[in-house]
């Protein structure tokens, strides 16, 4: 009797496929009636599922719901921080002579580098970062930052290195 073709493993499904097919649908809706907009809550639907992707977690979640909600919830923060960043700089332009208003292309130059520092300094904690900003882009010196926050000039001092360090080693 001949042998008949040989017998193949069944083939399991992915566990990312299966999370997405059970919960894209679910969460795009969650997130369009916090956000009430059907293009950021399918933006921010999307951005969430890269980041599962990108955390190459090997087994799916326990609560994947759950999960993916923490991850949709800091999405909708980092989207609010990002639209009133954009917002205080397309005010600053709009303060600014005509003549001094820069090129289109600097401006998307100077866009692209105020959300990169943005998400640099999201990393550190809210002394730091004030006291870092007020150092750089105030051009305030320690003892004066220091009696504005109510802290020690040395205080002052290890935030901004602690600020500076940090930034360091989030660039390439």
């Amino acid at each position: 009797m001949p042998a008949g073709p040989p017998a193949r493993e069944p083939v399991l499904p992915d566990p990312m496929h299966v999370l997405y097919c059970d919960h894209h649908g679910w969460l795009q809706d969650w997130l369009r009636k916090r956000l009430g907009n059907h293009f950021d809550a399918a933006d921010l639907a999307h951005d969430t599922f890269l980041r599962v992707l990108k955390a190459q977690a090997r087994t799916p979640p326990d609560r994947p719901r759950a999960y993916l909600c923490t991850i949709a919830k800091g999405l909708v923060v980092d989207l609010a921080r990002r639209r009133a960043l954009e917002r205080a700089y397309h005010e600053a332009l709009a303060a600014l002579p005509r003549q001094d208003v820069p090129s289109l292309e600097a401006q998307a130059v100077m866009k692209d580098a105020l959300f990169e520092i943005d998400a640099m300094l999201a990393g550190l904690g809210g002394k730091v970062r004030q006291a870092f900003l007020l150092s750089r882009l105030e051009g305030l010196p320690y003892p004066e930052i220091a009696r504005r926050m109510g802290i020690s000039p040395r205080s002052v001092h290890n935030y901004v290195a602690r600020a500076m360090e940090h930034c360091c080693l989030l660039l390439p």
